[in-house]
């Protein structure tokens, strides 16, 4: 859930709240109880990068990338062309 930041223009108060995005803005402050109160524009959340990489393949299981070697496509058997060597020509 995303964090808003409220402050109220009868007393100053200022606060932040967890909140669903489909939820209503609130109106009411919770220390005077005007209806005074707005939300404030946020920086939001910083995204956090772990492990090796920045991209979604980095993150696979291994049982995932060991399947993607056995699963070369053709077998292992490469090229069946005659001036293509065993790793195959790429065609």
């Amino acid at each position: 859930m995303p964090t808003y930041d409220y402050i109220c223009d009868a007393c100053a108060h200022r606060f932040e709240i967890y909140q669903g995005i489909k939820d209503d803005a609130l109106k009411a402050c919770p220390s005077c109880k005007a209806k005074k109160l707005r939300r404030l524009f946020g920086a939001g959340g910083g995204i956090l990068f772990k492990g090796s990489g920045f991209y979604q393949t980095d993150y696979r299981s291994d049982s995932y990338k060991s399947g993607e070697k056995t699963d070369s496509g053709d077998g292992g058997a490469g090229c069946a062309k005659p001036d293509c060597g065993p790793t195959g020509c790429g065609t």
